[in-house]
């Protein structure tokens, strides 16, 4: 067989395949079972392999380009348009082979270890915070019911039980005050967790002079940094700032026809969690740039007076993302003179 490109449906156990020579003639459509991969591609002569960018795309690609072949993943949605009938594996991985034919066709970079790990790191802190959160709001509304309101935040929380659970004056029960010492041990487990993973996260700064860089931007702290190096890599994925602005979700949806621009609000595609993170960062940098008179800090004011503090927020953490993209794909240095 003359194969040129291979499209690969992934799953756990089951893999289809769809291939085709360099005369776009279909030569193949093979299942095969998980142990049969390694031994597949590895007689197979290198070529082009497509695959949508899933759970363990980044795993396969690594193993598969070991071979010499050639692995680009797709994101799921831009392989939906060419599924041509009904959805089953088959043509599931025909789709594949021609959306990754495409030249204009967009493609996600394969991920290795390192940056799986980093983001298995963020996702487990993330999850413990939003479990601190709930079990914050639970403690706050077992209070409640009680007549006991405590004031916003979760700092508040952690300064008023201690205080709680000393006092004698009958107002709580010795029962509802065992449950609330439960409680409060919980918080602290919690919170130990959180610590435990911000260190580990904290540690890698000083190994990846990327993320030292990415560090120097106002705005941007080790948890942001480090995951948008395990998010991105080097950003070469995306062809200017902007694009990868938009891939996060910052940049205004647009509805245009006609030669008639229509922007709407702020898209919120993407990474939530980087988008996240960086209109936090934006809205610390927001605060500290109050009494600074550099050209920066003069623009955030400037657009916080003529609109509103939230859309100065969203603007500062767009451009952020931008210079992000310039510090990690072009390997500079931030310079803070500039905007």
């Amino acid at each position: 067989m003359n194969i040129s490109r291979i499209g690969i449906d992934l799953a756990k156990q089951v893999f289809q395949l769809h291939g085709v020579d360099r005369f776009e003639k279909v030569v193949m459509r093979k299942q095969l079972r998980r142990a049969q991969m390694h031994e597949f591609f590895k007689e197979l002569p290198p070529c082009l392999i497509g695959m949508e960018a899933c759970g363990s795309s980044h795993y396969w690609a690594r193993e598969l380009s070991k071979y010499g072949h050639q692995i680009k993943l797709i994101a799921a949605q831009f392989v939906k348009p060419y599924v041509k009938s009904g959805k089953n594996d088959a043509n599931d991985a025909e789709a594949i082979c021609e959306a990754v034919s495409r030249p204009s066709m967009r493609f996600v970079a394969v991920k290795n270890t390192d940056q799986q790990v980093t983001q298995a790191e963020h996702r487990i802190r993330s999850r413990l915070i939003r479990a601190r959160t709930a079990l914050s709001n639970e403690i706050r509304g077992l209070l409640g019911e009680f007549g006991i309101v405590i004031g916003l935040g979760i700092s508040q929380v952690r300064q008023a039980l201690p205080i709680l659970l000393e006092q004698t004056d009958g107002q709580l029960n010795e029962r509802f005050r065992q449950l609330l010492s439960e409680l409060a041990e919980e918080l602290r487990q919690v919170d130990d967790k959180i610590k435990a993973h911000d260190r580990r996260i904290e540690a890698t700064v000083k190994s990846d002079e990327r993320i030292q860089r990415l560090m120097e931007i106002e705005g941007v702290g080790p948890i942001t940094a480090s995951a948008l190096v395990a998010a991105v890599g080097d950003a070469t994925q995306f062809t200017n700032g902007r694009d990868m602005a938009a891939w996060l979700g910052l940049v205004p949806r647009q509805h245009s026809s006609g030669g008639k621009e229509r922007l709407g609000h702020i898209s919120k595609r993407g990474e939530t969690y980087l988008r996240t993170l960086l209109i936090h960062g934006a809205r610390a940098a927001l605060n500290a740039c109050t009494n600074k008179q550099d050209r920066r800090s003069r623009w955030a004011q400037g657009l916080m007076a003529r609109r509103n503090r939230n859309i100065a927020t969203v603007a500062l953490a767009n451009k952020n993302a931008r210079i992000a993209w310039a510090v990690l794909s072009r390997k500079e240095t931030y310079r803070s003179a500039g905007i």
